[in-house]
């Protein structure tokens, strides 16, 4: 199966390699089960179950939310030779007749459709005509009111999918989903012992950093100096209203930037126009409310900044996550300003006009959200690790691409330190206890709550012996000997701390030890700039290249090639067709397709010296 499996991944997508989780799930669904699969964005989710839809008898049908996704995976599987449609509103009636058509005779292996499509009665009758092998639910945390993005029309797919004559395989796959989320998506769509798959959240290639600015007129000027150092980059910038979208396109466009907007109150033809010109990089900035960006697939976005702080951390991961998507480096950037958290407070506790007054719990749920995301914003710890561990992973304390870790971290002499938490762990074992991670801290802290009091803990020799030292900061320490072995964790439930057998290391031996810690004083917050190494010249004639084939093929840019294939061309210098086929992205069909053009450039390039 692997053989297949692979040998469709390099004809049909171009790539040799899996990224992290995908051939898991592909196997998985070839196997016959269902999956739940929780991948950042750009962790390449849509190849997970298009493999699976080409190699499955029958047809495969992805439930989607958004037209904008629909049509750039359809135009990306046409332009890789993978018969594909998509069945939505914004189709003309002839070309809707026409694809459902072709649908009913078998002519396609994959099929777009929106939730609320499913209740056509021209899709039920084409679903009770045509095997369907596969169904997948993207986005699949609309279908819980605890994620993000609920979304009432996606309660309606379980219905559909028990009225098939024979229940397909199904597949849910989401961005961000919490625990709750998850076992929602399960429980709602009766997922049968699905195979469960969360691949972590990290993206090296991208670059966290939040600057925080006092006053919001002052957050205009930072982010005009940032984008006159990112000339010619398309990124997207998010407003919390639809006035600061107005309001800050208005201002871009004066400074002679290329943009456009994006919100609810725009007339349909218009998002879909202004969306248009930022797809196919006629202005590389779409200022926009989070109404824009879920399934746009555009690869070459260099950096999303949010002008004002987001609701929660699923909603400013999911927006934030659509830079850098083929691979290379982009900036992730937050202008924070206190202002930011009146108004969300006040859109999250008032309804809509002709809306239903909002549910008191969920007020709270959402607040809570809003109040972790607050954290995130004034945090002086590496912005990574929080993001990460708020979905559950267990990161480093430093990655050194945050702008807290970029400027605000030292190396740190822990060794004092280490010495004195293992110690305490060493003295509370010698009277036949453990405590978990919170009470060693309340210990070396010199705590006086009634638990530590009422079983005599104040007499420990190790009790308040780093009274000097914030709690946060001794639980860093904490956690960090834990994963480097010198303490360990036992048991799930209540988990406590107990000596390891490198607790000696430190206590006996005095093994010096450092680790990267956030200075004491609050850094300031700027964005790196980053550089590649390649032949700059080349990389722009390939660009010119692809964006001509592109204008004459009206399809955006990056549908024919990624910035990440373009730079690949650039490392490999492939000068035949044959060697075309070793670039990342680049399969038989776009082989034949582009690779006369795109390698005579390369040899006329390499020739005339550049």
């Amino acid at each position: 199966m692997n053989k297949h499996i692979r040998s469709t991944l390099k004809t049909y997508f171009g790539f040799t390699r899996f990224r992290r989780g995908q051939e898991e799930i592909i196997t998985a669904l070839l196997e016959g089960r269902d999956v739940l699969a929780v991948m950042p964005t750009g962790a390449g989710k849509s190849l997970c179950y298009q493999v699976p839809a080409l190699l499955l008898e029958g047809l495969t049908l992805v439930i989607s939310p958004l037209i904008s996704l629909m049509k750039d995976q359809v135009n990306a599987l046409q332009d890789g030779g993978i018969p594909g449609a998509y069945l939505n509103s914004s189709l003309a009636p002839g070309e809707y007749q026409a694809t459902l058509s072709r649908a009913l005779r078998g002519e396609y292996k994959i099929l777009y459709l929106a939730p609320e499509g499913l209740k056509r009665e021209d899709i039920r009758s084409l679903t009770g005509q045509v095997p369907i092998s596969l169904v997948v639910i993207d986005e699949a945390h609309c279908i819980s009111q605890w994620g993000h993005d609920f979304r009432p029309s996606y309660l309606f797919i379980r219905e559909f999918i028990q009225g098939l004559s024979e229940r397909p395989i199904t597949a849910a796959f989401t961005a961000t989903a919490t625990d709750q989320v998850k076992e929602d998506i399960v429980l709602i769509l009766e997922l049968e012992n699905p195979y469960m798959l969360t691949t972590g959240f990290n993206r090296e290639n991208l670059y966290f950093g939040v600057q925080k600015i006092p006053r919001n007129r002052d957050k205009v000027q930072a982010l005009l100096e940032y984008l006159s150092q990112h000339q010619d980059k398309s990124g997207i910038l998010y407003c919390i209203t639809r006035k600061t979208v107005e309001e800050l396109c208005a201002v871009l466009c004066a400074e002679g930037y290329g943009a456009t907007r994006y919100h609810a109150g725009l007339e349909d033809w218009e998002r879909q126009s202004n969306q248009d010109d930022f797809i196919y990089d006629r202005k590389p900035l779409m200022v926009a409310t989070n109404a824009f960006g879920m399934g746009i697939d555009k690869s070459n976005v260099s950096f999303v900044i949010h002008f004002n702080i987001p609701m929660n951390i699923e909603s400013y991961y999911q927006e934030a996550g659509r830079a850098g998507r083929d691979g290379g480096p982009a900036d992730c950037l937050l202008l924070y300003s206190p202002h930011d958290l009146r108004t969300n407070t006040y859109l999250i506790s008032h309804s809509k006009p002709g809306e239903p007054p909002k549910d008191r719990a969920l007020i709270d749920h959402q607040l809570e959200l809003l109040k972790a995301m607050t954290y995130y914003a004034t945090t002086t710890d590496c912005l990574r690790a929080r993001l990460l561990a708020y979905f559950g992973d267990r990161p480093a304390n430093y990655c050194g691409n945050c702008s807290n870790c970029a400027t605000g971290f030292e190396s740190i002499d822990i060794s004092i330190a280490a010495q004195k938490i293992i110690s305490c762990v060493y003295r509370i074992e010698q009277r036949g206890k453990r405590f978990g991670k919170a009470m060693v801290v309340d210990i070396l802290r010199g705590n006086k709550n009634q638990k530590l009091l009422s079983q005599g803990l104040e007499s420990l020799s190790t009790y308040g012996i780093m009274a000097d030292m914030d709690s946060h900061r001794i639980r860093t320490i904490l956690d960090h000997l834990i994963a480097q072995e010198y303490l360990a964790l036992e048991g799930d439930t209540y988990p406590v701390v107990c000596a390891a057998s490198r607790s000696g290391e430190i206590i006996f031996e005095k093994k010096p030890l450092e680790m990267m810690l956030p200075k004491e004083t609050a850094p300031p917050h700027t964005v790196a700039v980053k550089t590649a190494a390649l032949d700059e010249r080349l990389l722009s004639k390939l660009k010119a290249l692809r964006n001509r084939l592109a204008q004459e093929a009206n399809k955006p840019a990056y549908i024919i090639f990624s910035d990440a294939s373009l730079r690949d061309m650039c490392r490999k210098l492939p000068v035949n067709t044959e060697q075309f086929l070793s670039v990342s992205g680049v399969g038989r069909v776009k082989m034949e397709k582009y690779g006369d053009a795109f390698t005579r450039l390369i040899r006329e390039h390499t020739i005339g010296g550049g």
